[in-house]
Order: C-alpha cells, then sequence, then structure tokens
C-alpha cells in the first residue's frame, strides 16, 4: 500500500488530446517538439497537397505531380519537394541513363502523416468559422445564422 505525501495531490491524466509527456510542458515553442517538427514538415502552401498525391500513388515523377496540380509553379512544386525530402517525408530516388529520371515516394514516417491530414480535414471541415471566401475582396461575407 502506498501512501500519499502531504500537500501532494495524485497526478490526474491529462486531458483528452493532450500529451502524457513532461516535455509537453514546456512554455515557449521548442524545435524539439514533436507537434512543432510537424508542423515545420508540412510547413507552405501546397505542402499538403503534395503529400496527399503521394499517398495517393506510392511513388510519382516530378511531371506526375506537376500534372496532378496544374496550378501549382515548378518554382514552389520544387521548393515543397526539397522541403519535404530534408524534413525525411519525401525519398526523392533518380535513375541513371539519359535523360535521367526523378522519381519521389513517402518515407514509411511520411505515410504516417495520412491520418494527421485526415484529423486536420476533420476538424477543419467541423469549424464553426467554416465559410466560403467573399465574392467580393472588399466585403465580408453575411453572417449565417
Amino acid at each position: 500500500m502506498t501512501h500519499r505525501t502531504v500537500g501532494h495531490a495524485p497526478t490526474a491524466a491529462p486531458p483528452p488530446g493532450l500529451p502524457d509527456d513532461r516535455h509537453a510542458q514546456v512554455t515557449a515553442p521548442s524545435p524539439t517538439c514533436p507537434v512543432e517538427i510537424t508542423l515545420a514538415a508540412l510547413r507552405g502552401r501546397w505542402t499538403t497537397l503534395v503529400v496527399r498525391e503521394l499517398l495517393r500513388q506510392e511513388t510519382r515523377s516530378y511531371s506526375d505531380l506537376a500534372a496532378r496540380l496544374p496550378t501549382l509553379s515548378d518554382k514552389v512544386l520544387s521548393d515543397r519537394l526539397a522541403q519535404l525530402v530534408a524534413a525525411g517525408v519525401v525519398h526523392k530516388h533518380r535513375t541513371a541513363g539519359w535523360p535521367s529520371t526523378v522519381s519521389y515516394e513517402l518515407t514509411p514516417h511520411g505515410r504516417k502523416l495520412g491520418p494527421v491530414l485526415q484529423a486536420l480535414w476533420d476538424w477543419g471541415a467541423d469549424a464553426p468559422a467554416r465559410r466560403a471566401e467573399p465574392a467580393d475582396p472588399g466585403h465580408d461575407p453575411p453572417d449565417r445564422p
């Protein structure tokens, strides 16, 4: 039988959604925080769409990705792929020959982003502030009941 120490309440489990980890008690953002690492890997517009395309098909060429995201500029696609490779989310494979070909695929760690993106989608779909873009950038849409 254990005894409670006077003045110390038993530690309660954290509320749902909060990790039970001593590192989760930080008081300022940290680059070693798992949430910050995830957000850094997914930073920038288009990143989640590039990951989505790689989740849909295991291996894709640069030109295939560009064709699937036609309004994405070559510069931004190159930047996002380089960012995802640097984050360990995507593996870049170059084959020898002329011309050489380059393909991209999610790493095993990158494939784990599927449920993360689904959770982000689910949360955003249920967000009360979700509304359509205003037709006129100078005017806000009317409030919905």
